[in-house]
């Protein structure tokens, strides 16, 4: 007999600006959870940080929530909070938007990534 329940998935919330989280929310990852609180944020010009920050903390502590997307010029204005999360989930993933190209340079959790290994590891691995 087949298992008639199936796991609930987790989801994946945005910290963008309006194209950004029209767009993925065209893609279908809209949801609003059992309080109303819905899992996007759209920021604009006048959205003060301190939301922005609010609501990545709120984001990370949602246990339906295990992908955070978000514009990573947005990240740039709150990298002491996004710094601060060490744990692998809800995973942290910065991303451009239409107007700021994404910078490897700047994003903290590429860079923890990189340290956890060496890059002459994998040539060596290869032969």
């Amino acid at each position: 007999m087949a298992l008639l329940s199936a796991v609930k998935g987790k989801l994946i919330s945005v910290i963008g600006d309006e194209d950004t989280c029209v767009g993925f929310l065209l893609g279908g990852i809209g949801e609003i959870n059992k309080n109303r609180h819905p899992n996007f944020m759209v920021v604009d010009k006048n959205t003060a940080v301190s939301e922005i920050e609010d609501c990545f903390k709120r984001f990370i502590k949602r246990d339906d929530i295990d992908i955070i997307l978000i514009n990573q010029n947005y990240a740039e204005m709150i990298r002491h909070v996004i710094d601060s999360h060490t744990s692998p989930t809800p995973a942290v993933l910065e991303i451009p938007s239409k107007d700021h190209p994404y910078d490897a340079s700047k994003d903290s959790i590429l860079r923890r990534a990189k340290g956890m290994f060496n890059p002459d590891d994998m040539v060596a691995n290869r032969g």
